[in-house]
């Protein structure tokens, strides 16, 4: 319903680049930005809590896509907040090339999935790659293609300890941390 999507998104991202701003923020990344949104906006049942909580890098290489991006949009209409997403480049290569080894566990496709796969193609590709879609591989789509795909291109080892689940994230991955846990 609309009521938990647009109109709440737009009255708390605009609380919180309004706070942001009266705090002296003109530049922010998208990892930066993900941690506020964990920190100020979300609960303790939220991915972005536990990250910005915990430290863990969030990137959103689109960052501008969606209703959160069109916030972003309208707030720069009236504040010269510029979203750097060439330090979220930075932070990714640096973190990809100080990296023994290097995995990812690719829920959905499109462009986050190749951002993660592309950098990893400079270091000769992924050690482990854990892939979770419900995209057909038929259609040629990034989205839906299979791990097999990105080896062909350097973007997983070869060797990589790697498997693709065709399902709905929502059930296969809680399922996934109920049994690690």
């Amino acid at each position: 319903p609309n009521r938990s999507y647009g109109i709440i998104i737009e009255k708390k991202m605009q609380q919180l680049l309004s706070a942001l701003w009266e705090e002296g923020v003109r530049e922010i990344s998208s990892r930066e930005l993900s941690w506020e949104i964990g920190k100020r906006l979300c609960s303790e049942d939220s991915i972005l809590y536990w990250a910005a909580e915990n430290k863990v890098p969030v990137y959103i290489p689109g960052i501008t896509d969606g209703a959160v991006g069109y916030q972003l949009w309208l707030f720069s209409q009236d504040h010269r907040l510029k979203i750097n997403v060439l330090k979220d480049e930075q932070e990714l290569n640096d973190l990809i090339f100080e990296s023994e080894r290097t995995g990812a566990l690719i829920i959905g496709g499109g462009i986050s999935k190749h951002h993660v796969i592309w950098w990893n193609q400079f270091k000769g590709g992924l050690d482990y790659a854990i892939y979770i879609t419900t995209a057909v591989e038929w259609d040629g789509s990034l989205s839906g293609a299979k791990v097999r795909e990105a080896i062909s291109w350097g973007k997983v080892k070869e060797a990589a300890k790697r498997v693709t689940i065709e399902g709905d994230a929502t059930v296969i991955l809680p399922l996934m941390v109920a049994s690690i846990l």
